[in-house]
C-alpha cells in the first residue's frame, strides 16, 4: 500500500506545485480564468498559489512522516473541494471536471497514505 501511496503523492505534488507556480508568477492562462470567469479577486490568487506550493511540498515531506502528509492532504481535499463549489456557483461546467479530478486524486492520497500506516 505503501509504493500506491508513493505513487499518487507524486502524482498529486507534480499537478499542485505546477498550479501553484502558476499562480505564483501570474500566468495569464492560470490567472485570467480564475478572475474573470470566477470573479477570483487577484490579490488573492498568490495566496492559493502559496497554499499549492504548501501542500505540495507538506505531502512531499509527508512520503517520510506520515502525519504531515496526512494533514497536506486532508487540506488539499478541503482546497479542492472548495474550488469544485466556485466552480459549481459560477456555472464554469468546463473547469469542474479537472478540479474534481484534483478533488479525487486528493482523497486517493489521504486514504492511500491513511491505509499505509
Amino acid at each position: 500500500m505503501f509504493v500506491a501511496s508513493v505513487i499518487v503523492s507524486s502524482l498529486l505534488i507534480l499537478a499542485t506545485a505546477f498550479s501553484g507556480y502558476g499562480k505564483l508568477t501570474g500566468n495569464p492562462q492560470v490567472v485570467e480564468p480564475l478572475t474573470a470567469k470566477l470573479g477570483v479577486p487577484r490579490r488573492f490568487i498568490p495566496v492559493l498559489g502559496s497554499l499549492l506550493v504548501a501542500g505540495a511540498l507538506g505531502t512531499l515531506a509527508g512520503i517520510w512522516w506520515a502525519p504531515i502528509g496526512i494533514a497536506a492532504t486532508g487540506c488539499f481535499v478541503l482546497y479542492f473541494l472548495g474550488a469544485v463549489v466556485t466552480h459549481v456557483r459560477a456555472k464554469d461546467w468546463a473547469g469542474v471536471g479537472p478540479t474534481g479530478a484534483l478533488l479525487l486524486l486528493s482523497a486517493a492520497a489521504l486514504t492511500l497514505r491513511l491505509l499505509s500506516l
